[in-house]
């Protein structure tokens, strides 16, 4: 059975939405960003290396959620390093920024990941080794 003959599980829909709203997320801290690029940048060169990078960020999750929503294995490594990236990111907002944008973004970050690592998920990417007669 091929992927692509697999019915799309819940786990995988979600997983990719979450992505895309992730995506969303770092679109508009990239416009944030834009905005005071252009009105409040006290070191311009830092400034455009900040938001560069945002948009980079935010165009890889887009590429990695459309690649996924098509069922391509290629695709679950980098988003679950994603989601890894976003822990991270989480627990040092929760040491020294808002905390519960902290605990928000691990609580995603993580849910995510298990959505992707889930078996449903595993077996409509096409990396499930059970044969046809053991699945349920």
């Amino acid at each position: 059975m091929t992927p692509a003959d697999c019915a799309t599980p819940w786990t995988l829909l979600w997983a990719v939405r979450l992505l895309y709203v992730q995506a969303a997320a770092l679109a508009a801290l990239t416009t944030y960003l834009i905005v005071l690029d252009l009105t409040d940048a006290h070191d311009l060169g830092v400034a455009i290396s900040l938001t560069v990078l945002a948009l980079l960020g935010c165009l890889a999750i887009f590429f990695v959620a459309r690649v996924l929503g098509r069922h391509s294995a290629r695709a679950r490594g980098p988003a679950v390093v994603i989601q890894l990236f976003l822990i991270a990111t989480g627990g040092f907002l929760l040491s020294v920024g808002p905390r519960w944008l902290g605990g928000l973004m691990m609580a995603v970050a993580a849910g995510t990941a298990l959505l992707c690592l889930l078996p449903a998920t595993t077996r409509a990417l096409g990396l499930s080794t059970d044969s046809p007669s053991q699945q349920r």
